[in-house]
């Protein structure tokens, strides 16, 4: 499984026990899941004494939190505008900080953790912004319905990452690396083209009449 790319330069700071063992954690965490990981398994890994995993970290939940705070860091606050629309650009951004991280994050959304709540209510408001700015009339600011809509939409694109197993299987490219980028986003922007064209026919407008009836019955702005 790739973690971090060849190439790439590692800060000073990587270099340390701490951050080996870090490294570890994010590797074994996204492939177990945290409950199934255990600190031996993590000691392993980063070639290191259990010993020395509990003098840095003293237990796997503060270790789990030093993964976390990694992945905010790296992965989460660099992703911006990459969670909203399709650009391959900015999808790939997603992948600059960290593909180590992004792997973690990708079992985070499945187990659940605060990194992983804290990336998809990011995702969330990101969106609603891009559709806000982009259909103003239809996604007005603050409404339900534009709120509805940003989370759908999120939830759509983590599925990219969530499943990206069986996705890269699909596609036959590596979906969580740069190099799937391109590939995930051309697919998203056809399918919204398509979709946009599906709008215009009787079917999509019966579609559009339902949507407005029911946002006028909830009382959405």
């Amino acid at each position: 499984m790739s973690t971090h790319r060849a190439g790439a330069a590692r800060p000073s700071e990587d270099l340390t026990a701490r951050a080996r063992i870090r490294d570890a954690a994010l590797d074994v965490f996204a492939e177990r899941g945290v409950a199934r990981a255990r600190l031996k398994d993590i000691a392993d890994a980063a070639g290191v004494s259990i010993g020395l995993v509990q003098h840095h970290f003293g237990t796997k939940d503060a270790l789990r939190q030093a993964c976390d705070d990694h992945v905010m860091a790296t992965v989460v606050q660099g992703a911006g505008e990459s969670v909203a629309g399709p650009d391959p650009d900015a999808l790939a951004a997603l992948f600059d900080g960290s593909e180590r991280g992004v792997r973690y994050l990708a079992r985070a959304l499945v187990d659940g953790s605060p990194a992983a709540a804290t990336f998809f209510t990011g995702a969330v408001g990101v969106t609603a912004e891009f559709l806000t700015a982009n259909w103003p009339e239809r996604f007005p600011p603050g409404a339900k319905r534009t709120r509805d809509a940003a989370a759908v939409m999120s939830a759509m694109h983590a599925a990219t990452v969530v499943l990206h197993e069986q996705l890269s299987r699909e596609l036959g490219v590596d979906a969580l690396t740069p190099d799937g980028a391109p590939v995930i986003g051309a697919a998203m922007t056809d399918v919204y083209a398509a979709m946009g064209g599906f709008a215009e026919t009787a079917a999509g407008r019966r579609v559009t009449g339902l949507i407005a009836e029911r946002a006028k019955e909830r009382g959405d702005d």
